[in-house]
């Protein structure tokens, strides 16, 4: 495992270090940073499998450097490092794989790299079986994979040429009349007057289709250019390659946990998740439930086989994809609290009020506060005692 660390500070940079080489196996540090700009341009150098990434730097915040490491080497882990818990949220709104909070405590820095070997284990395996089916990726952004190469983002002319070609594949294989298109891309003005922006919509889609290779995607016009229907040809779409992978299997027991867990790992992200798309919620939706689903079922299982470490390792996932669900916070709180873990119980609470009151500025469920007020205060007693 290749590593690069980051932090604006040298003693905590000596301090991870030091921790690392002394407390993991299997690991090489490959480059240590102090300066943002250098080291991004060594991340790029030497694609590292994981960054370990300080949030709070003054030259560059952490957050904007992460952003510019997962555009320019997508494969890389980010494994953010603070001091202030109130930036885990939007570290796991980043897709960072996870967080640590210093002073770095040497079980939970054991934990994430246990994390990382997983995720490092999965993607290995998902490119030795990497088939001659070209692939178009719909999780977060589309992207497109073709047999023995990398992931390619397209490069759409406009961004109507981009959300064309995502609603027509969001309808493959049925035609969709011209005035659903012209009244999608261009509401405020009158179909006689947007013809030609689709058409040329349509050239620059195609266009960006034949420069990708993608060249087995078609778009077919209707009779009379009344609408176009596009067809996949051999390619294939990752969410539905993941759903029906997920379906084949029904009960998670001895036998199918392995798999179960691998196709879970196959949910990479939101349908179109990057995209402010409101035709593709209701896919949203459905597939972000369906995982949520079978995460839960895969949850029950390690909580009945006493896997504690791996029922909060399968809630944190849950509360990594989806940061609004209140449950997978209150899960960790009863679970750190049967550990006897006061400050993990206080950071889920803390995590859970700045996701709930300060992001989306509703209020925090009346039973997981009274839990919580109830906990706290016998908590007071004992420490009184």
């Amino acid at each position: 495992m290749k590593v690069i660390l980051v932090d604006d500070e040298r003693l905590a940079l000596i301090g991870l270090q030091k921790l690392l080489e002394k407390e993991v196996s299997g690991i090489e540090i490959i480059a240590t940073y102090i300066n943002p700009t250098e080291a991004m341009a060594g991340i790029v150098e030497n694609r590292p499998d994981v960054v370990f990434l300080d949030i709070h730097m003054p030259e560059m915040d952490g957050m904007d450097l992460g952003r510019q490491i997962q555009a320019a080497t997508p494969g890389t882990e980010i494994i953010f490092v603070t001091s202030y818990d109130q930036y885990a949220v939007h570290a796991f709104e980043l897709q960072a794989l996870d967080y640590v909070m210093k002073p770095i405590q040497k079980d939970r820095l054991k934990q994430t790299v246990s994390r990382v070997r997983e995720k490092l284990s999965v993607k290995r395996k998902l490119r030795s079986k990497d088939t001659d089916v070209p692939l178009i990726c719909c999780f977060n952004q589309i992207q497109f994979k073709l047999p023995g190469k990398d992931i390619q983002v397209a490069k759409w002319r406009t961004s109507k040429a981009q959300e064309l070609f995502a609603y027509l594949l969001h309808h493959r294989n049925h035609t969709i009349h011209r005035s659903v298109l012209l009244e999608m891309l261009w509401p405020e003005l009158e179909e006689d007057k947007t013809v030609h922006q689709l058409y040329t919509a349509m050239y620059h889609v195609r266009q960006t289709l034949k420069a990708c290779n993608m060249d087995m995607v078609t778009i077919q016009s209707g009779h009379l250019e009344a609408g176009y229907r596009l067809e996949l040809g051999e390619a294939q779409l990752d969410s539905e390659q993941w759903e029906q992978e997920i379906r084949k299997w029904k009960v998670v027991d001895d036998s199918t946990i392995h798999a179960y867990e691998q196709a879970l790992h196959l949910y990479k992200g939101t349908y179109l998740g990057n995209y402010e798309y409101m035709w593709a919620e209701p896919e949203r939706e459905r597939l972000r439930y369906l995982w949520l689903y079978h995460m839960r079922q895969l949850s029950l299982y390690y909580q009945q086989h006493g896997l504690a470490e791996k029922v909060i390792e399968s809630t944190q996932r849950i509360q990594h994809m989806l940061p609004d669900e209140e449950e997978s916070y209150f899960i960790l709180m009863k679970l750190y609290d049967e550990m006897h873990n006061d400050l993990g119980v206080e950071e889920q609470y803390r995590l859970l009020t700045a996701r709930m009151e300060h992001d989306l500025e509703i209020p925090i469920s009346e039973n997981i506060n009274a839990w919580y007020q109830d906990w706290k205060h016998g908590l007071t007693k004992v420490m009184k005692t």
